[in-house]
């Protein structure tokens, strides 16, 4: 039998753990399921995101789940299949144009960078009439850094009577155009340099362009934007943690093998130019920016008349980015990102 001071004792130490018991559950991390279309840089702060911890550190367990295309995102987000979709603006506009409520609260990428890159036989802009330009999907992001960047090169498809063709991701243009199955495609930096080393010329730098632009962007049903505010800005704040790894020089080498693993580059070369590619693109100022929608809306409303017609005040919602830089987490994460 059990002495009264021992019995005491246990009863001291039943109540001191219960409560541990009772937390556990509470404290449970939320997962998050994120899809995204296109395997390329433009994932890199989410990757580094979910590698480093960062959206753990906000009660998140999050994962990425590459679709074929920005379109198969917004279906299953649609669907109630998927809460969160990482997508361009270019499918979103699509699909609220076709009757979605879906709003878009944050992207981590302003700039395109992306080579014109053609077969041998093509030594200049003139020579792309009646040519095949590789796509990954008609609408989508990298059909849209295409049509951004021969706009901004004074070229209209239909004049120079381009056809278009939906190949593949990124790593299966590049490709179709290093067999020269294609004539030519608008390649991120890293495959551009492959295709350049492999006789390959380009034709135009998006570098030396000055169209205002904004890339993937964290995306989601208006309702469940508005039932989820703390997974909404968890949601932010994990990913601007990326940014920070990816603009704090360093972290270099674990962003560059982050990089290797994800985008399954073998060469250093090509992790190096990956690496570039990243920190060109990436800002930490990731509030939607109406400018670049408006850029973007134009061009998409071409083969999609309905997406002129979109409010974009009812896309765009920058509340929670505004609410971050207003608590002062922008500013440190700001000052942590140039040390």
């Amino acid at each position: 039998m059990l002495t009264c001071q021992r019995a005491r004792w246990l009863w001291s130490a039943v109540f001191l753990f219960l409560p541990c018991v009772i937390v556990l559950p509470l404290a449970a991390e939320e997962q998050v399921l994120i899809a995204h279309g296109a395997q390329n840089e433009m994932n890199g702060p989410l990757w580094m995101a979910v590698e480093k911890g960062s959206f753990k550190k906000y009660g998140l367990d999050v994962r990425m789940l590459q679709v074929r295309s920005g379109a198969v995102s917004i279906a299953a987000l649609a669907s109630g299949s998927l809460k969160i979709v990482w997508t361009h603006p270019s499918s979103a506009l699509s699909a609220v144009s076709g009757g979605m409520k879906m709003s878009c609260i944050a992207s981590s990428s302003n700039k395109i960078t992306r080579e014109l890159v053609v077969r041998r036989g093509i030594g200049s802009l003139e020579d792309l009439r009646g040519k095949v330009f590789g796509v990954q999907s008609i609408g989508g992001g990298f059909w849209l850094q295409t049509m951004t960047m021969l706009e901004s090169l004074g070229i209209d498809p239909d004049k120079y009577r381009l056809a278009l063709r939906v190949v593949g991701d990124t790593a299966v243009i590049a490709q179709a155009l290093m067999s020269e199955n294609i004539d030519a495609a608008v390649l991120p930096y890293s495959f551009a340099e492959q295709a350049k080393r492999a006789g390959f010329r380009s034709l135009a730098d998006s570098a030396d362009l000055k169209t205002p632009y904004q890339g993937n962007c964290i995306c989601a049903l208006r309702d469940v934007i508005g039932n989820s505010p703390d997974l909404m800005t968890n949601l932010i704040k994990g990913m601007i943690e990326g940014i920070v790894y990816v603009q704090n020089p360093g972290y270099k080498q674990q962003v560059m093998d982050v990089l290797k693993k994800n985008l399954r580059l073998t060469k250093t070369e090509d992790v190096e130019a990956s690496y570039k590619v990243l920190r060109l693109m990436t800002t930490i100022d990731v509030a939607p920016n109406p400018e670049a929608w408006r850029t973007i809306q134009k061009i998409v409303a071409r083969v999609n008349g309905k997406v002129a017609q979109v409010e974009l005040d009812q896309v765009l919602n920058g509340s929670f980015v505004q609410r971050l830089e207003k608590t002062g987490f922008l500013t440190e994460a700001r000052q942590r990102a140039v040390h």
